[in-house]
Order: structure tokens, then sequence, then C-alpha cells
């Protein structure tokens, strides 16, 4: 489907690499010009929110139209987008061809600038940017994107300045008429905040301490190394169960602001390569039976929050959640209450493909109201 959501097209996805990693940019225009650019997050190599990003961008009917990474030779792009250890291969005609990366018979332009400000965005079509890097976080490095022709960024991180949202729980609060760079927050806060509000708008949240047991990145290591900033992260990721740091709770106080200061959080990197859970440990404000909070989450997972937060009473595990498309899925039979104002709650996420598909789906809203 070449045009959805009042007209929107995508034509542009980019891929704008540092020196650690590489990065994808999409860009989409719609009748009435609309441009994007999307990159991978810093803890992927080549890309891998970037990648997953484009095959959650052609599901969604969102055309791509240019790439741009100056370190992966078009070849081994072709390689790179069809094979996938995690989620497999991808189920398309992928092909290259006159410094054209193809899929489907989408030919997508590939260009290899190092600067993002020199990415012929505006030549390119493309209006929106999503900047995964992992690099350009701040509204001043991201607004490079600017320079070459954008109207807009979505950074697929945490951002320091950039206005933060997450779909289901605040991307009501995007203002087009004033914000030009924003950012999709992390997989960790995309899955705890659309549990937390549900929880908080129910029964009111005192306090909360979270967990994330979180999948393994690119940025650890195989075997042990040397990690100066964080000792612990060094450690061999397919031996150890890693104590690390993590600012998915706090964040979420800045999407939901009656929480801020009442949540905070630390994560356990684990050996498994996808999927990760929260444990959301919180003292209520109204007394609540663990029946009445399952009613309710279910409830939002039927309603405003249908296709963001699932729910499940099966007996799951990790590896049942690869390819899951929710940003957070309620796991009824994991989670336990010590009273009634004192609950524990678990809910699974893909930290890569739910992620990479709410992405795609902050840029089809700040479309939608333009």
């Amino acid at each position: 489907m070449g045009v959805l959501l009042g007209g929107l097209w995508a034509v542009a996805v980019v891929t704008m690499p540092d020196t650690f990693s590489r990065s994808y940019r999409l860009a989409i225009v719609p009748p009435r010009p609309l441009r994007l650019v999307l990159g991978p997050a810093e803890t992927f190599h080549f890309g891998r929110i970037g990648r997953l990003v484009l095959r959650a961008c052609l599901q969604k009917g969102i055309k791509v139209v240019a790439i741009n990474d100056p370190f992966i030779d078009l070849q081994y792009m072709v390689y790179m987008f069809k094979y996938d250890s995690t989620h497999g291969r991808y189920h398309g005609e992928v092909s290259c061809s006159d410094s054209k990366l193809i899929v489907d018979g989408n030919q997508i332009s590939v260009y290899q600038c190092k600067n993002p400000a020199e990415i012929p965005w505006g030549s390119a079509g493309a209006k929106y940017v999503v900047e995964s890097t992992g690099v350009f976080l701040s509204n001043e490095k991201a607004g490079a994107h600017l320079q070459g022709g954008a109207s807009r960024v979505v950074v697929s991180a945490p951002s320091p300045d950039a206005p933060m949202f997450v779909m289901g729980v605040n991307e009501d609060k995007y203002d087009p008429s004033s914000m030009t760079i924003v950012s999709n927050a992390s997989c960790t806060t995309n899955c705890l905040a659309p549990l937390a509000k549900v929880i908080h708008d129910n029964f009111g949240i005192e306090e909360a301490l979270m967990t994330t047991v979180h999948a393994y990145t690119a940025t650890q290591k195989t075997v042990d190394g040397p990690s100066a900033k964080a000792w612990r992260d060094g450690r061999g990721a397919g031996q150890n169960i890693i104590p690390a740091s993590t600012g998915a709770a706090k964040a979420v106080g800045k999407v939901i602001p009656e929480l801020n200061g009442k949540l905070t959080g630390m994560a356990f990197r684990v050996p498994v390569a996808d999927v990760s859970v929260v444990d959301l440990t919180c003292r209520l404000s109204k007394p609540a039976s663990y029946t009445e909070i399952k009613k309710a989450v279910k409830a939002a997972s039927e309603g405003p929050m249908k296709g963001i937060l699932g729910y499940t009473e099966d007996q799951v595990v990790s590896s049942d959640f690869i390819g899951d498309t929710h940003s957070s899925v309620f796991d009824a039979g994991a989670g336990i209450s010590l009273n009634d104002n004192f609950v524990k709650l678990i809910s699974w996420y893909d930290n890569e493909y739910g992620y990479s598909n709410r992405v795609a789906d902050l840029l089809l809203y700040m479309h939608s109201k333009e």
C-alpha cells in the first residue's frame, strides 16, 4: 500500500553511522511533502534498530527512498537487511543496482555521508528523520539533519533535552508548531510507561521500583574486555548476569509527570539475544486485589491501548515474544501481590522489534498532525 493516514508516503530511509556503529535514517513523503529519516541505535551493529524500523515501515505501507552509511558496502547492506539471526530472513526480494538498494521493487537511494548535515534529505524528499545512531541525541546534535533539508527529527533513544513521547501514553502532547526534534524514549520506557499509566490511572502509584531483565546488546563484550566507565559492563555477555544502570524508570516521569520522582530502577543484562521483561514493584494509593489489577490491564489492552499494551494468561517464556509488535505484554500469571497495596507486576517486550514498530507509529502520528 503506497498511501495511508491522510496520504502519507514513506520516501526516504537513510543510514548514518559513527566510528563505532552503523546507522539508518528514514524519510517519508506524502502527496503534501513529508520527509522522514531513520537510523539505528548506537548499541546495534549496523543498525539493529534501523533495519528493523525499515522492516516495520515496509509492513505498514511506508515506502523508503534513501539510506546513508559511509562504512557499509552496498552488497553487504543487501546481506545485512536480508538475513537476521534473531528475526529471521526478510521474506521479500532484496538486491542492489546503480547505487540503490532495491527491496520488493522499491528503489532506495544509498548515500555515504559521515556528517548528518551533509545528507541530502531535501533532495531525497525526506521531511522526517529518524536519528538512531545513539550519538546525535541532543537538540543541537540531532538538529544537524535539519541543515540537510529535513523538517523534523525523531531520535530513537532518550534525549537529554528533546520532548519525549511514548505511544499510548503521551503522544497527544505533541505540538507540531513548536516541536521539530522529539525522542521516542527507550525500549524499556516504552514497556514500562503504558503499564504504569494503567496502574496509576486506576489505583494510583505512591512509589515504585523497576527491574528490567534485559537481553544483551552490541555495546557488551562477547568475552571479558575493557570497560573503564562501568567495569561490570566489560564482562562476557554470554557468560554472565550483569547488573547495570538504566534511566528508563526515571524517564517515565517525563511522559507521566505525576510519577516524576516516584519511580527508579535498574537492569540485569542476561545471556539472551532478544526479548526483555520488566518487573514493576509498586505501592498503590488505592487498595486493589490482584484480580482487579488484571481486569484493569486487560481492559486497557482491549481498549485505548490496543496494539500497544498486550495481555496474556498463558505460561509464556521470553522466546515466545520474539517478533511481538506490542510495546509491553502483561503476564497475568507471573505477577504477585503481597497485600492489596503492594504488588509485583510483570510485562514482556521485544526490545528490538516492538520498539521499532513504535518508532514507525510515532512518525505516522506526527504526520497525521501536520
